[in-house]
């Protein structure tokens, strides 16, 4: 892909931004096929400082009404002619009608090995239900919750004494790596 020009780049957030990070720093590297141009989050999220700290523009859209929200996104989205949203710990589920409107491409990371634990506090019932693995998951979004086509996957070993935590650090640690060859996958 050397000298083709870098695919614009969207990353929705709603929390601590470690993958936001991750993918910034990603994004700056030669082999990355992208550039991060835009940061949009639901709300006042931590990992906004990233966004600062690299001098990407930001957007806090609230989500209140969904309808509104989608329409403000879809708007900024196409001014900036972004090509490709990651969504990166990222609280919505986006519609149906947004998914369709958006004329690039659409993935998630998720912390689970799906289709295992689609939704919230996957390492917790992971381990109330005494599996041995967990992992996680990059796919492409689809207006079901974390059902979209996969990408790629990890799975991740859990120990005698694991705690939510301890997985949480485990499979974030995967994350880090699973998001970028993902990107790099579907984009080479």
């Amino acid at each position: 892909m050397t000298g083709l020009k870098k695919v614009k780049t969207a990353v929705f957030i709603s929390g601590r931004g470690s993958n936001l990070n991750n993918l910034i720093k990603f994004s700056k590297t030669k082999k990355s096929p992208i550039i991060i141009d835009l940061v949009i989050s639901d709300k006042k999220a931590f990992g906004l400082k990233y966004a600062d700290q690299y001098k990407i523009k930001k957007k806090i859209i609230s989500f209140k009404s969904i309808k509104i929200a989608e329409k403000k996104c879809l708007i900024i989205l196409k001014k900036r002619n972004i090509e490709l949203i990651c969504l990166a710990g990222f609280m919505r589920i986006l519609s149906k009608n947004f998914i369709k409107k958006f004329k690039g491409i659409i993935i998630n990371i998720h912390p689970s090995y799906l289709p295992k634990y689609k939704g919230l506090n996957t390492s917790l019932r992971a381990l109330k239900n005494n599996e041995k693995f967990s992992g996680c998951t990059v796919h492409y979004v689809s207006s079901k919750l974390d059902s979209g086509k996969v990408i790629l996957q990890k799975k991740v070993r859990i120990t005698k004494n694991e705690t939510e935590i301890s997985l949480d650090r485990k499979i974030i640690k995967e994350e880090h790596k699973l998001y970028p060859a993902a990107i790099s996958k579907i984009l080479y």
